[in-house]
């Protein structure tokens, strides 16, 4: 899999390449944060702020524009109109009762854990699903991705290496 992003951004200067990794859906700054640091051999603090911003980028347009967007799909198509309120149903059913007893922390700790289907996309879903307050949903994201950032560079580079990033 690895060996495909690295493919299809070849000729790409690897700033770019990482934000770009970092955007994707589902691989995110988890993925984007090691090919930084072990492919392209970026120092941690680079590898670090490009991974963490190309992980953000999207989290503002989904936070925009997932609402309208969702409100013009319901009204002209009856299969989404279902669709979405299933998702609702389902969504709000649940995760309900952890965002209503710890709010936006929870949020945060959902897309700082470093999983699949746990990211800033799905915490930007999510965010929309509750009708959390757009900026209040991007401080708690933001907060998410760059705890997992920490959490993926512990992984990657061990604790040594970290520690020796920060002192």
């Amino acid at each position: 899999m690895v060996d495909f992003f690295i493919n299809s951004l070849a000729g790409i200067p690897a700033a770019w390449a990482v934000l770009l990794i970092a955007m994707i859906p589902i691989v995110e700054l988890r993925g984007a944060l090691p090919v930084a640091l072990t492919y392209y051999k970026l120092n941690l603090a680079h590898a670090y702020f490009l991974s963490v911003a190309g992980n953000i980028l999207p989290v503002i347009f989904i936070l925009l524009y997932i609402g309208p967007v969702s409100d013009w799909l319901r009204k002209n198509n009856k299969l989404m109109e279902r669709f979405f309120a299933w998702l609702f149903k389902r969504t709000r059913h649940k995760v309900a009762s952890q965002y209503e007893k710890y709010g936006l922390a929870a949020l945060a700790i959902f897309v700082a854990i470093p999983l699949p289907m746990t990211g800033a996309w799905t915490g930007a879903l999510a965010a929309w699903l509750f009708g959390v307050d757009n900026k209040r949903g991007f401080i708690a994201i933001l907060a998410g991705v760059a705890l997992a950032g920490v959490i993926v560079a512990l992984a990657t580079t061990g604790v040594v290496g970290f520690l020796n990033f920060l002192l």
